[in-house]
């Protein structure tokens, strides 16, 4: 007698998608083990007082940031890391050799003195704010409370360490070209006591002690990554002007990394918006947040040359993407 035995299929949280999946919700969906049980983050012990329970407890499943089921976000790009790896080669590819065509005409040793300053205070310094911008793309990755938020996280947290890595070999090849300055040497300081920073540390300060997840990624994705990316385009704009095609080229890069972590979060917002009180947490976070950025944003930008209505223009794009969320009334 033929015995019909029916038991767990491949992909059996895909399954009721009566299709085959994508190579991307194969390799991104439902991996993590942290979220199986309330009290029991990363499988620990059940124990109520242990510290990673509480704080994992606290930060994720407490969160006013809802949704009943996170793994059915799905990154609009798709993006896995064989994708991944293979699209920033190229990129990568694309940027050495910027680097060595302008090097070949002896590019930094032309550059204008007046450029050299705006270089040494507000473009070598920014290798920390990278640092910050990737310590919060890791944060994230740690604590979202989905695989495919994980995935999201950990390609964005890629890219900040990319462009962190190119703004340090950027910093040692000014400081070979004019080893007068203090390039190399002076930017901790800078980036601690410069007034055009300050703006940006406080924000960047105080996004990476911001510990509930979902505040967090506002923080971070919605508003000071957003505004940091901001001020980097408009020091990219500026520098055509003194003839440092190099650096508005590196910039006009970084910004298709910047734009594609803007594209996963707008899903995101979008994703979880019509889900309980979300819109306005999410407004409520973005309220909070706001006037650091808009007065990290005025700093920076009012030491750039000729910056009158710089960050007015800076702070109006970071508007425009805010009315661009599903939490626009």
């Amino acid at each position: 007698m033929a015995v019909n035995v029916q038991g767990m299929k491949t992909w059996s949280k895909l399954a009721k998608n009566k299709r085959r999946p994508s190579e991307y919700e194969i390799v991104t969906t439902n991996l993590q083990t942290r979220n199986r049980h309330r009290d029991q983050a990363y499988e620990l012990s059940p124990a109520p007082d242990l510290a990673m329970n509480e704080w994992y407890r606290k930060n994720v499943f407490d969160s006013p940031l809802q949704h009943e089921d996170w793994e059915e976000f799905r990154d609009p790009d798709q993006l896995i890391y064989r994708v991944y790896t293979r699209t920033q080669d190229v990129q990568e590819s694309y940027v050495d050799g910027l680097l060595d065509d302008h090097n070949e005409i002896d590019h930094d040793a032309g550059l204008k003195p007046e450029w050299l300053d705006v270089l040494e205070h507000l473009y070598t310094p920014r290798r920390y704010l990278q640092t910050a911008l990737q310590m919060g793309a890791a944060y994230l990755l740690q604590i979202v409370p989905a695989s495919t938020l994980t995935a999201a996280a950990g390609f964005q947290e890629g890219d900040e360490f990319r462009w962190l890595q190119r703004i340090a070999y950027r910093t040692r090849e000014l400081q070979t070209a004019h080893p007068e300055r203090g390039f190399a040497i002076k930017e901790r300081e800078r980036w601690e006591k410069h007034e055009a920073l300050q703006g940006l540390r406080e924000l960047m300060e105080l996004m990476l002690a911001t510990y509930d997840w979902g505040e967090a990624f506002t923080a971070l994705n919605l508003v000071a990554k957003p505004a940091a990316d901001e001020t980097m385009r408009e020091l990219g704009s500026t520098a055509r002007h003194y003839d440092d095609h190099l650096l508005a080229a590196l910039v006009d890069n970084q910004m298709r990394d910047c734009d594609r972590s803007r594209r996963w979060s707008t899903a995101l917002v979008e994703f979880c918006a019509g889900h309980g009180d979300n819109k306005s947490v999410i407004q409520g976070w973005i309220d909070k947040w706001m006037p650091l950025a808009e007065k990290a944003i005025i700093t920076y930008c009012a030491a750039l040359p000729e910056s009158e209505g710089v960050a007015d223009t800076a702070i109006e794009r970071l508007h425009a993407y805010h009315r661009s969320l599903s939490i626009s009334a």
